[in-house]
């Protein structure tokens, strides 16, 4: 009776340690993961990067930049199929230093009828979102993303074109 109780208990111990080295691997590749995606990311050209509630002053613009939060992300998720692709919109503050603070949407796509742009003016430079991860998949909608987002964004001074066609 005691060796049928010592090998059961055995048993199970077994199999918890097996469940525990298995969860443990796929937290491994998971960080691993993340680390690739923040490694590449940063490595991009003129690409600055914000995580969500990231504050930044880039001095060269002369230009804070707020990534306050993602208003909508609809994007649809990796391993579905969907009718429309969606759209992420980021809030982003922006303020320099001779304006007040100002609070721009950019998305991922155009979108015309809902006043959606990739690309906005501010103070004489053109920003654009270029990026925005975590990609949302079926098992993790965007809603266990919140509080996880990063953008992209690009800088650059705007160009006026003027019209010198003299008589």
């Amino acid at each position: 009776m005691y060796k049928h109780i010592i090998l059961s208990l055995s048993l199970i111990s077994l199999i918890n340690c097996k469940a525990q080295k298995e969860l443990k691997n796929q937290e491994t590749a998971q960080n691993s993961t993340d680390v690739q995606t923040e490694t590449s990311m940063k490595s991009e050209g003129n690409i600055i990067y914000f995580s969500e509630g990231e504050n930044k002053f880039l001095k060269e613009f002369q230009m804070n930049v707020t990534f306050k939060s993602m208003a909508e992300d609809s994007r649809c998720p990796q391993g579905t199929q969907c009718i429309w692709a969606g759209v992420a919109v980021a809030n982003v503050e922006v303020m320099s230093t001779t304006s007040r603070p100002m609070t721009l949407q950019f998305s991922t796509t155009e979108v015309n009828g809902k006043d959606y742009h990739t690309t906005q003016s501010f103070n004489g430079y053109k920003i654009s979102l270029v990026k925005v991860t975590p990609y949302p998949t079926a098992e993790n909608g965007a809603k266990s993303l919140s509080g996880k987002y990063k953008i992209g964004i690009s800088v650059t001074k705007e160009v006026y074109e003027t019209n010198s066609t003299m008589k």
